[in-house]
């Protein structure tokens, strides 16, 4: 974890894209959102090993948004139940149910269909807001947080050996 974390860092301080270390926060509220074994978080998983995405931020992510759909999940569960029992969609379900391939995606299961829509209506914002905040730490936080006592503490300490040593 504390490499992952360092690596992280790692990115943030260097030169590649903000798209990208946003993207990877953002593919991680579809994982972390979601159950995490589950055909869609498959092909979540595929495109962050195919896109040019910092995976240590993915992971991370996947971590912080977990935990928070734990505590969200009453919630998807209740969106995706009021999905499932709409009169209107009914038709819809039986007739997605009858196919193999839509039966694979559990969209059946309140929690998949719930967590999967919280985390698509999520996936823009989170990419907006990710990108907003690594650049303001580029440009306003790294120099600030330099200066500070705790920071040159820091840099004396394990953890800042460790970054060292794979930004080499």
């Amino acid at each position: 974890m504390l490499t992952m974390l360092a690596k992280l860092f790692k990115a943030l301080n260097s030169e590649s894209a903000p798209g990208q270390i946003a993207l990877a926060f953002a593919l991680a509220v579809i994982v972390g959102l979601t159950p995490i074994l589950s055909f869609h978080n498959v092909i979540v998983l595929l495109l962050a090993f195919i896109l040019r995405i910092n995976l240590s931020a993915f992971f991370l992510g996947v971590a912080f948004f977990s935990g928070l759909g734990y505590l969200i999940d009453p919630y998807s569960v209740k969106l995706g139940e009021s999905l499932l029992q709409n009169p209107e969609l009914v038709p819809t379900w039986t007739e997605l149910y009858q196919n193999d391939w839509w039966r694979m995606t559990a969209f059946n299961n309140t929690l998949t269909l719930g967590g999967l829509l919280l985390s698509l209506v999520a996936f823009i914002p989170v990419f907006i807001v990710s990108r907003i905040l690594v650049n303001t730490y580029r440009d306003k936080l790294l120099a600030w947080f330099e200066k500070l006592k705790i920071a040159q503490m820091l840099k004396a300490s394990k953890f800042y050996s460790l970054y060292k040593s794979l930004a080499d």
